[in-house]
């Protein structure tokens, strides 16, 4: 490898709760490698403006490999939950009916959860959907938790490094930084999130385009002590999945989200009219939240596909180059089967793999605010 730019076997690039998952994963298998994020800090982006939702699967199709990979990653969380200290609420989630079309609805999401092997149930009552499996969690809290861990687990992590050129080569990849520094690497994972396209243009893939979807959310404090003690799913029909209702871990409710295709990758901002399009949903779900006004509102950017959906492998320009790109809303949710699912990948591109090692025992992270402020704060003082 050229010098004296920096080294290492792989090299990352994007801080989000994909590339963090990616990043403990390797250093769990003995893999020299270092994470490079463009911002002053990991989960700024779309893993800090999601719903801290972990989905089991129950509504993905058969068979894909975002379905895959939810599955794969179920397996292997909780023992990176214990070793992290991250919280999680295993809530439940519930999708009752309101029409005949739904009660058909809910029986064909049945199925189609049997298929994936997560376990639902009918409630006799109501014929409401019963998803045990369903939990919340603090979403920055587990990218950072994941990041520490594979700190104390030989990895390097640096910040403020934003990839601006890629070098292609006969020993690897060379990164170069806006801020005049190199990393040379034998393979490259792209995990930029809403950038992965910017990162691909860098070695001539111009295979696949992300865009961003937003998705604004409001949070709640119910009054007289009130609370939610479950996630409130919509029956989802054609033409969209609706507008969801979870409690956070804090105590507070949060609804939304919307869907609203962009182009500006910087545009955090909440509509005017978006109160009143997810209240009036929000409270046919839950009713406790007819009238109220919000505490709290963020918008977050889903790193969207055009006409695709999880592009996971090497650059057809140049092998060494790994896209985890079009990661959408179920991120969080797959992120350490997508990891698992990168390593096995490496082997043929020349990395050894060690075997696997338990995830490393960390302090658990506690973010300085709740993670459904932190985005919104740094995106207005940025």
């Amino acid at each position: 490898m050229s010098s004296p730019a920096n080294t290492a076997s792989v090299a990352i690039i994007g801080g989000g709760v994909v590339g963090a998952a990616i990043f403990h994963t390797l250093t769990h298998r003995g893999v020299d490698v270092v994470l490079l994020e463009a911002d002053s800090d990991l989960a700024y982006a779309a893993s800090g403006t999601n719903s801290g939702i972990l989905h089991t699967g129950f509504d993905s199709t058969p068979g894909e490999l975002e379905t895959q990979l939810i599955l794969r990653s179920a397996v292997i969380r909780p023992a990176v939950f214990r070793s992290l200290g991250v919280p999680v609420s295993h809530t439940g989630a519930e999708l009752v009916p309101h029409s005949a079309e739904d009660h058909e609805t809910i029986r064909s999401l049945a199925d189609n959860a049997s298929a994936n092997g997560v376990e639902v149930r009918i409630r006799e009552s109501d014929g409401a959907l019963l998803v045990t499996g369903e939990s919340v969690t603090d979403p920055v809290a587990f990218t950072l938790g994941l990041a520490k861990a594979a700190l104390v687990a030989g990895g390097r992590l640096e910040l403020n490094a934003r990839v601006s050129a890629i070098d292609d080569n006969e020993n690897g990849l060379t990164l170069h930084l806006a801020d005049g520094r190199t990393f040379a690497a034998l393979v490259v994972i792209n995990a930029a999130g809403l950038h992965a396209d910017d990162i691909a243009r860098m070695v001539g893939d111009d295979s696949f385009e992300i865009y961003p979807r937003k998705g604004e959310f409001f949070v709640y404090k119910l009054p007289q002590g009130r609370s939610l003690n479950h996630i409130v799913l919509p029956v989802p029909t054609k033409r969209t999945k609706g507008v969801l209702v979870f409690p956070t871990l804090d105590g507070h409710v949060v609804a939304g989200p919307t869907a609203i295709d962009l182009l500006d990758k910087d545009d955090w901002t909440v509509r005017p009219d978006a109160h009143t399009e997810i209240l009036e949903k929000a409270a046919a779900q839950f009713p406790a939240l007819a009238g109220l006004r919000p505490v709290a509102s963020y918008a977050g950017l889903r790193p969207a596909g055009r006409d695709c959906n999880y592009v996971i492998g090497s650059s057809a320009t140049t092998e060494r180059l790994i896209n985890v790109a079009a990661i959408r809303s179920t991120g969080l949710s797959a992120s350490l089967g997508i990891g698992a699912y990168v390593a096995d990948l490496l082997p043929g591109l020349g990395i050894e793999l060690g075997e696997q090692l338990a995830p490393t025992p960390v302090e658990p992270v506690v973010p300085r605010l709740p993670w459904w402020q932190r985005t919104l704060q740094h995106a207005v003082k940025v």
